[in-house]
């Protein structure tokens, strides 16, 4: 998917680039820094910052990666928190932008960030993950790459305390366990399961009085999926570049399914294409119904999905923030 929030290490990453949260003077650090200088090789990677000189805050110069699986290493200083009050969303906002575009100048398809400034400069974590989240999100509507975001541990990442508890709260208010559910189930007074079992045989009775032959049941066939999402995308007067890229989804995968009348998506793709296309919650689940899904009370994943779409929050970069705190598959694909 073209931006994808993991839990790895930096130094680790098999991407085109990998972005170094740098001091301004270019020299081995601590934190993030000093890893991938350690990773990289420190003398050979000094040596080339060195050629360099320096880098004002917001701004994004690259080397070679030396030993790092990546072919480049893009050094950028974030801005050090004081307060708000001195232009250090702005400067962040730049050092992300920048990066991207050098990125992009150097004809890389991927890139992983840290992120930036959240360590030893003290940036608020929830604060410099909103603007990680939509200075890339804008980026990626207008250029192909694979995004990674990658932190390092649960700490490393913090949603809004707000949008946290709120989603808590939906969710102890919507989700059932399924063992819940079938427990009551079995309680239901034996008179319903009756009515019920009655029911069932006359259905089955009619089922048998109609001509079900194999051909009829094929040509009532309703629309598949990808009829059912390009129908929509034409209604909705969209066109596929800005559908699969507000999905999140990969331009090859959309074309899959744009040319497979028959292709299957997983789940999470289809919910991507809902979330794209601003669907309520019952297109919603007409939608996944085309490919076999749809939304459970039983699902916590289903249920934070549920939770946007009322909040008509569509947003779907937003939406994986959510999900990676509740330790959900992401959106895309």
């Amino acid at each position: 998917m073209p931006l994808e929030i993991v839990r790895h290490d930096l130094t680790k990453m098999k991407v085109d680039a990998i972005v170094n949260a740098a001091n301004t003077s270019l020299k081995m650090g601590g934190g993030v820094c000093g890893a991938i200088f350690r990773a990289a090789g420190t003398s050979k990677l000094q040596e080339a910052c060195n050629q360099i000189g320096e880098c004002k805050v917001g701004e994004a110069v690259i080397t070679d990666g030396f030993q790092l699986d990546a072919k480049y290493i893009i050094h950028t200083p974030g801005p050090i928190w004081q307060g708000g009050s001195h232009q250090e969303a702005a400067l962040l906002k730049k050092s992300f932008y920048n990066s991207l575009e050098l990125a992009k100048k150097h004809q890389c398809e991927s890139i992983a960030f840290p992120l930036i400034s959240t360590g030893i400069y003290g940036y608020p974590r929830d604060e410099a993950l909103q603007i990680a989240v939509s200075t890339i999100g804008s980026f990626l509507l207008h250029h192909d790459m694979h995004v990674f975001l990658v932190v390092f541990d649960k700490k490393s990442f913090c949603l809004s305390k707000k949008l946290f508890t709120s989603i808590h709260q939906f969710i102890d208010e919507h989700y059932v366990e399924l063992v819940e559910s079938t427990f009551t189930r079995n309680r239901e007074e034996p008179f319903i399961l009756e009515q019920r079992q009655e029911v069932e045989i006359l259905q089955e009775s009619l089922y048998k009085e109609t001509d079900y032959s194999l051909e009829n049941l094929l040509n009532q066939l309703d629309e598949s999926f990808s009829e059912r999402l390009l129908r929509l995308i034409d209604e909705k007067e969209m066109t596929d570049v800005e559908t699969y890229k507000r999905a999140n989804i990969d331009r090859k995968l959309f074309s899959k399914i744009r040319n497979g009348i028959d292709y299957t998506p997983k789940k999470k793709t289809a919910v991507a294409f809902a979330i794209a296309l601003h669907l309520n919650v019952d297109e919603t689940i007409a939608l996944l119904t085309t490919a076999g899904y749809t939304l459970s009370r039983s699902s916590k994943f289903d249920v934070i999905i549920e939770y946007f779409i009322q909040q008509a929050n569509y947003n779907i970069h937003e939406i994986n923030e959510a999900l990676f705190a509740f330790d959900q598959p992401l959106l895309g694909a």
